[in-house]
């Protein structure tokens, strides 16, 4: 399917694409400077006023809105990179570990691979409008549901910038304004994305106010932002345990919590151990930062001797750390990985970085109890070919993905074919797993009579 860009018009000079046509680099606008002054009311007001001109869209012109917002990405990706450079900078100053760095970090490739989601995202079927079930009552009354969009989303979230894009990006294409609050890691990098996509929206005769971003990192902000439910109308907090504790406690919003991984792999007595080594060398060390890599790895006690020391040879070729029971750690010794004994919380801590827990484990249901009392319900998995202890396993274990023989790395908007997502839900209300278009959107009922009343 063809979609067709809107072009710029006569008051559209002094665009993104109009300034590099002419050879005269684009200037960041920001909506707001860094740290300045933020009137939270007056962001609620703008965006619900936004976020009715967006519910009246059609599918064509917020296609259109995507579009232009990926060009601009790609043309003035050198002014993002400047000021994701200064953040970078920042952070290293303040210490910040490597994998932290990683997250916070924009790279020319990795703004094309935003602009290209965001294309990706355009082509989608749009879901708003969507009849969801229709039928007649035996009144003669016509009842159907329609999505709908669900008006102002509230997003707080932490060190990764390309996070700013997803969320915009998928909020645009289901009618919704958006209010964001990043990390102050990535100030200047979020609130020059948010310049972009704000000067995108104005060349399409959009409202600027469609995406806001708090611009002042003062941490007094979040708690008034989450008491803002005259405008706002469902909050995602993105973040660790002490940013859900918050929203939960604080919050007058509707929230949804996601994102916090603790992911194990159950290794089968059945399972094929060379091909198996690959998806967990995939899981722990692909992005080792990101909610959905492995943590802690169950491996059945009867496998241990002949499984065990080409796990720890993988590992120590891929620099990842092993955290080990006492029974696993003979087993892991010598063979050139850094293994230590497991302290009590380590089966409770999302690594975020290259550590990996290994414990060992009895039988399948001894996995199951474990996982079942230390996961965030995120992603876990099972190696095996045994279909029957797959089916107990993905039975008993209530994550937002259960995954047989594939890495914990799938479970992911843009992998699971939603395009991108706003977060990964691990709560059972409304959504679970990757929060693509259909999550941000809910439905009225449409009621068709012909003159009915009631008796």
């Amino acid at each position: 399917m063809t979609i067709a860009v809107k072009k710029p018009g006569a008051h559209e000079e002094s665009s993104p694409r109009n300034d590099r046509e002419t050879g005269h680099p684009a200037q960041i606008r920001p909506t707001q400077a860094p740290g300045q002054k933020v009137d939270l009311e007056a962001m609620g007001k703008e965006a619900r006023q936004a976020s009715r001109k967006l519910a009246a869209l059609s599918s064509t012109r917020k296609n259109d809105a995507l579009l232009a917002i990926a060009d601009a990405l790609e043309d003035r990706s050198a002014e993002v990179l400047a000021q994701n450079e200064l953040d970078i900078a920042d952070g290293r100053a303040n210490g910040l570990s490597e994998s932290l760095l990683d997250r916070l970090l924009l790279t020319p490739e990795r703004i094309r691979g935003l602009a290209d989601d965001t294309r990706k995202v355009a082509a989608l079927p749009d879901p708003v409008g969507a009849e969801l079930e229709s039928r007649l009552l035996p009144n003669g009354i016509r009842l159907s549901r329609r999505r709908i969009p669900i008006g102002v989303l509230g997003v707080i979230y932490e060190a990764r910038p390309n996070t700013t894009i997803d969320i915009a990006v998928l909020s645009l294409k289901t009618g919704n304004a958006v209010i964001l609050r990043g990390g102050k890691e990535t100030l200047r990098s979020n609130l020059a994305l948010v310049a972009v996509i704000a000067d995108a929206l104005q060349a399409q005769d959009l409202p600027r106010e469609a995406i806001q971003y708090i611009g002042n990192p003062d941490r007094a902000l979040v708690s008034q932002f989450l008491r803002m439910d005259e405008y706002v109308d469902m909050l995602i907090p993105r973040g660790g345990n002490s940013l859900h504790r918050l929203c939960r406690d604080q919050s007058t919003i509707p929230v949804i919590t996601g994102g916090i991984g603790i992911c194990h792999f159950y290794v089968d007595i059945t399972a094929d151990q060379e091909r198996g080594m690959d998806v967990i060398v995939n899981a722990r060390t692909q992005r080792p930062s990101v909610c959905n890599a492995l943590d802690t790895l169950l491996v059945n006690r009867q496998i241990a001797a002949e499984f065990l020391p080409k796990l720890a040879r993988r590992m120590a070729d891929c620099g990842v750390e092993i955290r080990a029971t006492p029974d696993a750690m003979p087993y892991l010794t010598d063979q050139g990985a850094t293994v230590v004994p497991a302290g009590p919380d380590d089966w409770d801590t999302e690594w975020m970085t290259l550590i990996l827990g290994v414990k060992l484990v009895d039988s399948l249901d001894e996995a199951i109890s474990h996982i079942q009392e230390h996961s965030q319900d995120h992603s876990d998995g099972i190696l095996t070919q045994d279909w029957n202890n797959a089916q107990r396993f993905v039975d008993a274990v209530n994550s937002s993905a259960v995954f047989v023989n594939a890495s914990t790395r799938f479970n992911d908007g843009g992998q699971f074919g939603l395009g991108a997502e706003v977060a990964i839900s691990t709560q059972k209300l409304h959504a679970r797993g990757p929060m693509g278009l259909e999550e941000l959107t809910t439905y009225k009922w449409i009621v068709l009579g012909d003159m009915h009343v009631r008796e």
